[in-house]
């Protein structure tokens, strides 16, 4: 179905509530869960199962679908992408896969490349990294890879604070008319991506290119650099380490 089919059948369901019409509009939008879930499987990893990602956005979507307002100017799959993204991790919060021990190495691991930075003047390597926490570093592979999950931290602590969706959006559409003062703040994002992306080795740009300019999943990035998909991960959690300190308060972007 195009666009124009959609916009009617969203315009149709809003009107009427039928049950067959949300139906028709679950199983049109199943892509975008899919989509959403697979972005987010980067961070997970093997934590959790990307089938049960896309069946957690599916209540998302739902949601989405019977809440969304057609007189707004904004894009459904805008909204609902929102939806969706927090359908699945306020299910994840619940469960609580997030235990203690990773959120304090996190820290610690944070502490270490901060120290080393601050010290050397350059960015902290993994043996650095390593022989500042005190581990060999093989060990620090497999913290790193229990890693990926804290990236979800921040953005749970945000939904527990009471964001409003619907203002989310908002923002996001008039984000798009930049006046004066967003041109000069894109401008120094830019100028900040650019250095922070320095940091980086040929293969974590690659990483960081594929799957935030070209939106691809863990499984598409490995296919294209021909490694497993736990290696892209672990590309992953090493470049955002990285670049989180020049970056600093634009990290959030990411």
């Amino acid at each position: 179905m195009d666009e124009a089919g959609k916009k009617m059948l969203l315009e149709e369901y809003a009107a009427n509530k039928r049950p067959e019409t949300r139906e028709q509009l679950i199983l049109e939008y199943a892509p975008l869960v899919k989509a959403v879930a697979g972005r987010l499987s980067m961070y997970l990893g093997y934590n959790v199962d990307y089938e049960d990602l896309v069946s957690y956005g599916i209540f998302g979507l739902i949601d989405a679908i019977d809440k969304f307002d057609c007189l707004k100017e904004v894009k459904f799959e805008t909204y609902a992408s929102l939806r969706i993204r927090g359908a699945i991790l306020d299910q994840i919060r619940k469960m609580d896969w997030i235990p203690r021990t990773i959120r304090q190495r996190q820290k610690k691991i944070d502490a270490v490349i901060k120290e080393v930075e601050q010290t050397t003047g350059r960015s902290a390597t993994d043996e650095d990294i390593a022989a500042g926490l005190g581990i060999t570093s093989e060990e620090y592979l497999d913290w790193q890879s229990q890693m990926k999950i804290t990236g979800l931290i921040s953005l749970n602590e945000y939904m527990d604070q009471g964001s409003d969706v619907s203002q989310d959006y908002s923002r996001h559409m008039t984000a798009r008319f930049d006046g004066p003062e967003e041109s000069v703040e894109k401008e120094e994002l830019t100028k900040v991506l650019g250095e922070a992306l320095e940091l980086l080795t040929e293969k974590e740009k690659k990483v960081v290119t594929l799957y935030y300019y070209e939106d691809l999943t863990l499984k598409e990035i490995s296919n294209i650099l021909e490694v497993s998909e736990s290696r892209v991960s672990q590309l992953h959690t090493r470049a955002l380490q990285k670049m989180k300190t020049k970056m600093g308060d634009y990290m959030g972007l990411l």
